[in-house]
Protein backbone atom coordinates (compact mmCIF):
# COMPACT_ATOMS: atom_id res chain seq x y z
CA UNK A 1 0.00 0.00 0.00
CA UNK A 2 1.15 3.27 -0.39
CA UNK A 3 2.08 5.65 2.13
CA UNK A 4 -0.57 8.24 2.92
CA UNK A 5 1.61 11.86 2.70
CA UNK A 6 1.74 13.89 6.16
CA UNK A 7 -0.51 16.45 6.76
CA UNK A 8 1.53 19.29 7.07
CA UNK A 9 -1.49 21.82 7.05
CA UNK A 10 -1.20 24.12 10.41
CA UNK A 11 -3.86 24.18 12.76
CA UNK A 12 -5.36 27.52 12.84
CA UNK A 13 -4.36 29.52 15.40
CA UNK A 14 -7.32 30.68 17.72
CA UNK A 15 -8.56 34.67 17.53
CA UNK A 16 -6.48 37.06 19.55
CA UNK A 17 -8.17 38.55 22.49
CA UNK A 18 -9.18 42.73 21.96
CA UNK A 19 -6.76 44.89 23.03
CA UNK A 20 -8.14 46.36 26.48
CA UNK A 21 -9.53 49.71 26.44
CA UNK A 22 -6.95 52.98 27.32
CA UNK A 23 -7.08 53.54 31.00
CA UNK A 24 -8.69 57.05 30.59
CA UNK A 25 -11.57 55.08 28.19
CA UNK A 26 -12.42 52.59 30.53
CA UNK A 27 -15.69 52.65 32.49
CA UNK A 28 -17.04 55.38 30.28
CA UNK A 29 -20.17 54.97 28.06
CA UNK A 30 -20.74 53.98 24.61
CA UNK A 31 -22.23 57.45 23.76
CA UNK A 32 -19.27 59.33 25.49
CA UNK A 33 -16.55 57.15 24.18
CA UNK A 34 -18.45 58.22 21.22
CA UNK A 35 -18.38 61.64 22.26
CA UNK A 36 -14.62 61.85 22.96
CA UNK A 37 -13.61 60.24 19.76
CA UNK A 38 -15.55 62.76 18.30
CA UNK A 39 -13.63 65.53 20.23
CA UNK A 40 -10.42 63.79 19.37
CA UNK A 41 -11.07 64.07 15.84
CA UNK A 42 -11.20 68.02 15.66
CA UNK A 43 -8.45 68.35 17.39
CA UNK A 44 -6.63 66.42 14.22
CA UNK A 45 -8.43 68.67 11.98
CA UNK A 46 -7.19 71.70 13.77
CA UNK A 47 -3.28 70.19 13.91
CA UNK A 48 -3.52 69.18 10.05
CA UNK A 49 -5.10 73.00 9.30
CA UNK A 50 -2.05 74.49 11.82
CA UNK A 51 0.66 72.29 10.05
CA UNK A 52 1.63 70.79 13.52
CA UNK A 53 1.31 67.31 14.79
CA UNK A 54 -1.53 65.52 16.63
CA UNK A 55 -2.44 67.57 19.70
CA UNK A 56 -4.20 69.98 21.24
CA UNK A 57 -4.31 73.54 19.61
CA UNK A 58 -2.15 76.03 21.88
CA UNK A 59 -3.99 79.53 22.98
CA UNK A 60 -2.38 82.74 21.97
CA UNK A 61 -1.46 85.75 23.86
CA UNK A 62 -2.15 88.89 22.36
CA UNK A 63 1.27 90.05 22.47
CA UNK A 64 2.17 86.73 20.52
CA UNK A 65 -0.89 87.32 17.85
CA UNK A 66 0.20 91.38 17.83
CA UNK A 67 3.78 90.58 16.73
CA UNK A 68 2.69 88.04 13.95
CA UNK A 69 0.91 91.13 12.19
CA UNK A 70 3.93 93.37 13.36
CA UNK A 71 5.90 90.93 11.07
CA UNK A 72 3.43 90.23 8.43
CA UNK A 73 3.45 91.94 5.19
CA UNK A 74 -0.08 93.62 5.35
CA UNK A 75 0.93 96.04 2.26
CA UNK A 76 -2.65 95.43 0.25
CA UNK A 77 -4.75 96.00 3.86
CA UNK A 78 -2.63 99.10 4.52
CA UNK A 79 -3.66 100.70 0.75
CA UNK A 80 -7.44 101.00 2.39
CA UNK A 81 -6.89 102.36 5.20
CA UNK A 82 -8.36 106.00 5.78
CA UNK A 83 -6.11 107.08 8.88
CA UNK A 84 -8.18 110.47 9.56
CA UNK A 85 -11.67 111.84 8.98
CA UNK A 86 -11.54 114.38 5.89
CA UNK A 87 -12.65 117.62 6.69
CA UNK A 88 -13.68 120.35 4.72
CA UNK A 89 -14.43 123.96 4.65
CA UNK A 90 -15.84 125.87 7.62
CA UNK A 91 -15.37 122.03 9.80
CA UNK A 92 -11.38 121.69 8.37
CA UNK A 93 -11.23 125.64 10.41
CA UNK A 94 -12.92 124.87 13.40
CA UNK A 95 -11.45 121.41 14.07
CA UNK A 96 -7.78 122.88 13.50
CA UNK A 97 -8.55 125.91 16.07
CA UNK A 98 -10.98 123.78 18.84
CA UNK A 99 -10.59 120.41 17.96
CA UNK A 100 -8.38 117.66 19.45
CA UNK A 101 -4.24 117.32 18.88
CA UNK A 102 -2.50 115.69 16.07
CA UNK A 103 -0.76 112.00 17.15
CA UNK A 104 2.47 112.59 17.32
CA UNK A 105 4.55 111.80 14.39
CA UNK A 106 6.03 108.76 15.67
CA UNK A 107 3.00 107.41 16.75
CA UNK A 108 1.61 107.42 13.46
CA UNK A 109 2.93 103.79 12.36
CA UNK A 110 1.13 102.01 15.29
CA UNK A 111 -2.15 103.32 14.29
CA UNK A 112 -1.97 102.56 10.69
CA UNK A 113 -0.84 98.98 11.88
CA UNK A 114 -4.51 98.86 13.76
CA UNK A 115 -5.97 100.10 10.90
CA UNK A 116 -4.22 97.84 8.69
CA UNK A 117 -5.27 94.81 11.07
CA UNK A 118 -8.81 96.23 10.71
CA UNK A 119 -8.57 95.56 6.97
CA UNK A 120 -7.66 92.03 7.41
CA UNK A 121 -9.93 89.76 6.75
CA UNK A 122 -10.44 86.21 8.99
CA UNK A 123 -7.81 83.82 6.48
CA UNK A 124 -8.17 79.86 7.26
CA UNK A 125 -5.06 79.56 5.86
CA UNK A 126 -3.48 81.28 8.20
CA UNK A 127 -2.47 79.56 11.40
CA UNK A 128 -2.48 82.46 13.86
CA UNK A 129 -5.87 83.26 12.91
CA UNK A 130 -7.68 79.78 13.50
CA UNK A 131 -5.82 79.82 17.03
CA UNK A 132 -6.99 83.80 17.82
CA UNK A 133 -10.79 81.80 17.59
CA UNK A 134 -9.78 78.63 19.36
CA UNK A 135 -8.21 80.95 22.10
CA UNK A 136 -11.19 82.91 22.14
CA UNK A 137 -13.77 79.95 22.31
CA UNK A 138 -11.92 78.35 25.14
CA UNK A 139 -11.67 81.44 27.30
CA UNK A 140 -15.05 82.16 27.13
CA UNK A 141 -16.48 79.01 27.51
CA UNK A 142 -14.38 77.49 30.16
CA UNK A 143 -13.16 74.93 27.88
CA UNK A 144 -10.14 73.03 27.55
CA UNK A 145 -11.21 71.77 24.36
CA UNK A 146 -11.25 73.45 20.79
CA UNK A 147 -14.13 73.34 18.52
CA UNK A 148 -14.82 73.06 14.41
CA UNK A 149 -13.89 76.50 12.51
CA UNK A 150 -17.67 76.19 11.35
CA UNK A 151 -20.47 75.56 13.56
CA UNK A 152 -23.81 76.59 15.59
CA UNK A 153 -21.55 76.96 18.50
CA UNK A 154 -20.57 80.34 16.85
CA UNK A 155 -24.00 81.28 17.18
CA UNK A 156 -23.79 79.96 21.18
CA UNK A 157 -20.84 82.61 21.98
CA UNK A 158 -22.88 85.30 19.91
CA UNK A 159 -21.97 85.69 16.47
CA UNK A 160 -25.00 86.04 14.04
CA UNK A 161 -24.19 82.55 11.82
CA UNK A 162 -21.73 79.51 11.96
CA UNK A 163 -19.09 81.53 10.74
CA UNK A 164 -17.84 84.04 12.36
CA UNK A 165 -15.63 85.55 9.29
CA UNK A 166 -18.52 86.78 8.19
CA UNK A 167 -19.53 89.27 11.08
CA UNK A 168 -15.77 91.75 11.18
CA UNK A 169 -17.33 93.78 8.63
CA UNK A 170 -15.55 96.98 9.33
CA UNK A 171 -13.22 95.67 12.20
CA UNK A 172 -11.63 92.97 10.25
CA UNK A 173 -8.99 91.11 12.65
CA UNK A 174 -8.88 94.18 15.07
CA UNK A 175 -12.67 92.67 15.85
CA UNK A 176 -11.21 89.36 16.83
CA UNK A 177 -7.58 90.96 18.49
CA UNK A 178 -9.71 92.73 20.86
CA UNK A 179 -11.94 89.89 22.14
CA UNK A 180 -8.52 87.94 22.35
CA UNK A 181 -7.22 90.72 24.50
CA UNK A 182 -10.25 91.05 26.84
CA UNK A 183 -10.36 87.32 27.00
CA UNK A 184 -6.41 86.51 27.33
CA UNK A 185 -5.55 89.56 30.11
CA UNK A 186 -5.96 88.17 33.78
CA UNK A 187 -7.53 91.78 34.26
CA UNK A 188 -10.14 91.70 31.97
CA UNK A 189 -10.95 88.54 31.78
CA UNK A 190 -13.17 88.21 34.93
CA UNK A 191 -15.15 91.33 33.63
CA UNK A 192 -15.29 89.59 29.99
CA UNK A 193 -16.70 86.37 31.66
CA UNK A 194 -18.83 88.35 33.62
CA UNK A 195 -20.59 90.40 30.61
CA UNK A 196 -20.60 86.71 28.79
CA UNK A 197 -22.62 85.45 31.53
CA UNK A 198 -24.90 88.76 31.27
CA UNK A 199 -25.30 88.16 27.81
CA UNK A 200 -26.59 84.12 28.09
CA UNK A 201 -29.25 85.74 31.07
CA UNK A 202 -32.71 84.42 30.13
CA UNK A 203 -34.83 87.79 29.24
CA UNK A 204 -31.40 90.26 28.91
CA UNK A 205 -29.40 88.03 26.86
CA UNK A 206 -27.35 89.66 23.79
CA UNK A 207 -25.05 88.56 21.36
CA UNK A 208 -21.84 88.95 22.86
CA UNK A 209 -19.23 89.18 19.98
CA UNK A 210 -21.97 90.60 18.04
CA UNK A 211 -21.87 93.53 20.71
CA UNK A 212 -17.77 93.04 21.20
CA UNK A 213 -17.65 94.04 17.01
CA UNK A 214 -19.61 97.18 17.29
CA UNK A 215 -17.81 98.23 20.36
CA UNK A 216 -14.93 97.96 18.42
CA UNK A 217 -16.02 99.80 15.53
CA UNK A 218 -16.45 102.62 17.83
CA UNK A 219 -13.79 102.89 18.96
CA UNK A 220 -11.89 102.66 15.28
CA UNK A 221 -14.30 105.74 14.54
CA UNK A 222 -12.87 107.86 17.86
CA UNK A 223 -9.66 106.97 16.30
CA UNK A 224 -9.87 107.96 13.06
CA UNK A 225 -11.83 111.11 13.77
CA UNK A 226 -8.55 112.19 16.38
CA UNK A 227 -10.89 111.87 19.72
CA UNK A 228 -8.07 110.05 21.36
CA UNK A 229 -4.68 111.44 20.00
CA UNK A 230 -4.36 113.43 23.59
CA UNK A 231 -4.51 110.02 25.38
CA UNK A 232 -2.22 108.04 22.76
CA UNK A 233 0.32 111.22 22.99
CA UNK A 234 -0.03 110.86 26.72
CA UNK A 235 0.77 107.78 26.98
CA UNK A 236 2.99 107.17 23.83
CA UNK A 237 1.13 104.48 22.76
CA UNK A 238 -2.03 103.75 20.24
CA UNK A 239 -3.15 99.76 20.35
CA UNK A 240 -2.67 99.80 24.05
CA UNK A 241 -5.51 103.03 24.21
CA UNK A 242 -7.71 101.10 22.27
CA UNK A 243 -7.20 98.15 23.88
CA UNK A 244 -8.82 99.86 26.81
CA UNK A 245 -11.10 102.24 25.74
CA UNK A 246 -12.72 98.86 24.00
CA UNK A 247 -12.75 97.04 27.64
CA UNK A 248 -14.35 100.86 29.00
CA UNK A 249 -16.95 101.26 26.76
CA UNK A 250 -17.84 97.24 27.32
CA UNK A 251 -18.18 98.16 31.18
CA UNK A 252 -19.96 100.91 30.72
CA UNK A 253 -22.55 98.82 28.74
CA UNK A 254 -22.61 96.34 30.92
CA UNK A 255 -23.39 98.30 34.08
CA UNK A 256 -26.09 100.04 32.08
CA UNK A 257 -27.33 96.75 30.65
CA UNK A 258 -27.65 94.94 33.69
CA UNK A 259 -29.05 97.60 36.53
CA UNK A 260 -31.40 98.93 34.17
CA UNK A 261 -32.59 95.42 33.09
CA UNK A 262 -32.35 96.54 29.44
CA UNK A 263 -32.98 94.06 26.17
CA UNK A 264 -31.54 93.44 23.19
CA UNK A 265 -34.26 95.86 21.74
CA UNK A 266 -32.59 98.74 23.61
CA UNK A 267 -29.70 98.15 21.98
CA UNK A 268 -28.93 100.55 19.44
CA UNK A 269 -30.25 103.61 21.58
CA UNK A 270 -27.29 102.23 24.22
CA UNK A 271 -24.47 101.88 21.29
CA UNK A 272 -25.51 105.44 20.18
CA UNK A 273 -24.80 106.87 23.93
CA UNK A 274 -21.70 104.90 23.96
CA UNK A 275 -20.59 106.59 20.46
CA UNK A 276 -20.70 109.93 22.14
CA UNK A 277 -18.59 108.71 25.26
CA UNK A 278 -16.36 107.18 22.91
CA UNK A 279 -15.98 110.06 20.95
CA UNK A 280 -16.43 113.25 23.56
CA UNK A 281 -15.17 111.29 26.93
CA UNK A 282 -12.68 108.96 26.63
CA UNK A 283 -11.28 110.02 29.27
CA UNK A 284 -13.77 109.47 31.76
CA UNK A 285 -14.41 105.76 30.32
CA UNK A 286 -11.09 105.03 30.79
CA UNK A 287 -10.58 106.77 34.60
CA UNK A 288 -14.30 104.26 35.15
CA UNK A 289 -12.31 101.39 33.88
CA UNK A 290 -9.35 102.45 35.98
CA UNK A 291 -11.73 102.46 39.17
CA UNK A 292 -12.77 99.19 38.78
CA UNK A 293 -10.44 97.11 37.34
CA UNK A 294 -8.47 98.53 40.68
CA UNK A 295 -11.55 97.42 43.02
CA UNK A 296 -12.03 94.06 41.35
CA UNK A 297 -10.39 90.36 41.49
CA UNK A 298 -7.43 88.94 39.12
CA UNK A 299 -7.64 85.87 37.42
CA UNK A 300 -4.02 84.26 37.59
CA UNK A 301 -3.12 81.45 35.74
CA UNK A 302 -3.75 78.83 38.44
CA UNK A 303 -7.28 80.01 38.79
CA UNK A 304 -6.56 82.21 41.94
CA UNK A 305 -8.18 85.49 42.30
CA UNK A 306 -6.78 88.39 43.58
CA UNK A 307 -6.94 92.19 44.27
CA UNK A 308 -4.55 94.47 41.50
CA UNK A 309 -4.44 97.61 40.55
CA UNK A 310 -4.64 98.26 36.89
CA UNK A 311 -2.00 97.92 34.72
CA UNK A 312 -1.71 99.61 31.37
CA UNK A 313 -1.21 96.91 28.22
CA UNK A 314 1.91 97.26 26.44
CA UNK A 315 1.25 96.43 23.71
CA UNK A 316 -15.76 112.03 8.07
CA UNK A 317 -16.87 114.22 11.08
CA UNK A 318 -20.02 113.38 12.57
CA UNK A 319 -19.72 110.33 10.20
CA UNK A 320 -23.32 107.63 10.46
CA UNK A 321 -21.73 104.52 12.02
CA UNK A 322 -23.93 101.84 10.80
CA UNK A 323 -24.00 99.16 13.55
CA UNK A 324 -23.65 95.12 12.97
CA UNK A 325 -26.79 93.42 13.00
CA UNK A 326 -27.74 93.69 17.06
CA UNK A 327 -31.77 93.82 16.02
CA UNK A 328 -33.76 95.78 13.60
CA UNK A 329 -34.80 99.23 14.82
CA UNK A 330 -38.71 99.66 13.54
CA UNK A 331 -38.28 103.49 12.52
CA UNK A 332 -35.05 104.99 10.71
CA UNK A 333 -33.82 108.73 11.56
CA UNK A 334 -32.28 110.96 9.26
CA UNK A 335 -28.30 111.31 10.54
CA UNK A 336 -28.99 108.69 13.50
CA UNK A 337 -26.96 104.83 13.25
CA UNK A 338 -29.28 102.10 11.87
CA UNK A 339 -28.21 98.38 12.91
CA UNK A 340 -28.19 96.56 10.05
Amino acid sequence: MNAQPADTTQPEEPPLPPEPLPTHVRGISAEQRSAQEEWEAVEDIQSVLLGRSAGPVPLISFNEALQFFQTTDLSECRKKIQATVHRQGLAALLHFLFGPPRLQQQLQGERDLALAIAQCGLDDKQAVHMRILQTIYKKLTCSPLGCPRYGTHWEELGFQGADPGTDLRGTGMLGLMQMLYFVMDSQMLPLALDIFRLSQHETQNFPFCIMSVNITRLVLQALREECLSRECNRRRQVIAVLNDLYAAAFLQLYRVWKSQHKTVADSGFLLKELEFSTKKKPKQLLKSLETYVSRSPVSTADGVQQPSPLSVSSSRAGEEINFTGICDLQVELEGEARLI
